[in-house]
């Protein structure tokens, strides 16, 4: 059976292997169509084992983990393109479209798994540089809603929304309003209370 690269050979040991992770080869070559990456910006992994690697072998196949229910099912499938080992040590080898504190090339664990999918959740939702820029200054995805405020081009365009929607300064200033110093308002307001990201996503400090 072709896997992206190198070959899963059906001996009657791997047959009788797949059988006790609940997969028959027909099922087992369904399955690899249904999870295995196109890497066009789903959150990826490339599987391969650490026994195959110490041969010199990469065989393997990029997965899509956004394509699992849970991570039981993930080891389970990823034990099955490797059913040619008995207890196959599975191998992170390289990743893809999702945050680097997450891979770890002696392999994921279900928090991390779980993190990933999250993240693609919330980039489906929010966009990929919003969450991006989040993930700036936050560990998780608990105070998204509550600390975004949107995107602008500066954090000067940002401090004079706030006064626009907070101050009537004309009002209260005059004429003097044409001097007001935004630029210092936003150097204040990014000290202390906000945060900009890379991609001027801006979110309040909690």
């Amino acid at each position: 059976m072709r896997l992206q690269f190198g070959e899963l050979n059906i001996t009657p040991r791997v047959v009788n292997r797949l059988h006790e992770l609940d997969f028959t080869v027909p099922e087992l070559e369904d399955a690899i169509a249904d999870h295995k990456s196109s890497c066009d910006g789903e959150p990826s992994v490339y599987v391969g084992t650490y026994g195959k690697y110490n041969d010199g072998s990469l065989c393997g196949l990029w997965i899509d983990l956004s394509s699992f229910d849970d991570y039981d099912e993930f080891i389970n499938f990823c034990k099955a393109i490797h059913a040619d080992e008995e207890d196959p040590e599975l191998m992170a080898q390289d990743f893809e479209c999702f945050p680097r504190q997450w891979y770890n090339e002696g392999f994921m664990d279900e928090d991390d798994f779980n993190h990933i999918l999250e993240y693609s959740e919330m980039c489906d939702k929010h966009g990929d540089e919003a969450v991006d820029d989040y993930m700036e200054y936050y560990d998780d995805f608990d105070n998204f809603d509550e600390a975004y405020c949107g995107e602008w081009d500066s954090e000067e365009d940002f401090a004079r929304s706030i006064v626009e929607d907070c101050y009537d300064i004309e009002k209260s200033m005059g004429s003097l309003a044409n001097y007001f110093d935004y630029a210092a308002f936003a150097r204040d307001l990014f000290m202390w209370d906000y945060n900009m990201g890379a991609h001027n996503h801006v979110f309040r400090r909690l």
